[in-house]
């Protein structure tokens, strides 16, 4: 009901709707719309009430509500199936892998106002403060091959870091290959997780986690000089909506161009926006441990590393990247 009243708000243009149309349009008693209007007063949202001309929406918080969401988003394919919203929740990923495997329609997306089981590659939990990010896991169904999902990682950090300097202008870079840094502090994470069968796609679901509004102070001292977020390279806090629908609106024509014309142009955008290759990186994981310049990506998106005795490929998934130092 919360939901249709601000749709209901949202359309009169900020003029005042009388509590009565208000329960005529929503078959139920005005009772019942003042105490609606008592709980999204708590939510942060500013609604004036005159006794005579009835209540009038002045301004909304930030927060990621389905409605809040649709009501100015111009994909046709993302957030517009279904948006499964959680003030609370222990990971977007499980929770967008659940409505996978029930049949869920392609582009529904999962959101939370704060997780308390998120993480990220390789297991690592994911700082998910309430409020202060975007918590987001996306159900694609893609029509190519099992092999190329990897790559979806590589599209999804292209398209996020695109939307991140459209709507902010932090020119922040692809560290190979789920994290997009600032500086050499990490800003956005990704993990992307798939179901198949032995040629074909069930789905795949690309998680990603943004830190927006967090403050220096409010990172974990462990964290303190790994991570960053937005409001503190910019100095100003970033509305979280503007930016969900930039990440969702680049993500959609991303994964057009690649269903239309294969990954090739979406991995030249990725090498243009990368922060690793051109640098001398350690490589961990998987059972090796070497150093080498970060050359290239090959057309399957792994990373191409030159040693002083071979040119070695190493796969996502197994490894860890680490800036040498000196």
């Amino acid at each position: 009901m919360r939901t249709r009243i601000l749709e209901i708000l949202g359309q009169s243009s900020k003029e005042y709707l009388s509590g009565e149309e208000i329960s005529r349009q929503l078959s139920v008693s005005r009772t019942a719309i003042w105490k609606q209007m008592q709980t999204l007063k708590q939510a942060g949202y500013e609604i004036e009430a005159h006794p005579r001309r009835g209540y009038r929406l002045k301004n909304r918080p930030d927060l990621l509500l389905p409605y809040e969401i649709r009501d100015t988003l111009s994909t046709k394919i993302l957030g517009q199936g279904e948006i499964y919203y959680f003030s609370e929740i222990d990971s977007t990923n499980i929770e967008a892998k659940k409505h996978a495997n029930l049949g869920c329609p392609e582009g529904s997306i999962v959101l939370a106002e704060t997780q308390n089981g998120g993480r990220g590659r390789l297991s690592r939990s994911w700082f998910s403060p309430t409020g202060k990010g975007i918590w987001l896991s996306v159900v694609l169904r893609p029509p190519f091959y099992p092999y190329d999902a990897p790559k979806c990682t590589l599209m999804a950090a292209v398209a996020v870091t695109k939307a991140i300097r459209n709507v902010t202008g932090v020119k922040c870079g692809i560290k190979w290959p789920n994290d997009i840094l600032y500086q050499g502090k990490k800003v956005v994470g990704i993990l992307t997780e798939m179901s198949a069968e032995f040629d074909a796609i069930n789905h795949v679901i690309i998680g990603m986690g943004i830190n927006v509004n967090i403050k220096e102070q409010e990172f974990p001292a462990e964290l303190i000089d790994v991570a960053t977020s937005l409001s503190v390279i910019t100095g100003h806090d970033i509305s979280r909506l503007t930016l969900l629908h930039a990440v969702l609106v680049e993500l959609e024509n991303a994964y057009e161009g690649v269903i239309q014309r294969g990954f090739s142009e979406m991995l030249d955008e990725w090498r243009e926006l990368s922060v690793t290759l051109g640098k001398n990186v350690n490589v961990f994981g998987g059972g090796r441990e070497f150093s080498g310049l970060a050359v290239d990506i090959d057309n399957d998106g792994a990373l191409l590393v030159q040693t002083d005795d071979a040119l070695e490929k190493v796969l996502a998934g197994d490894v860890s990247i680490r800036p040498q130092i000196g």
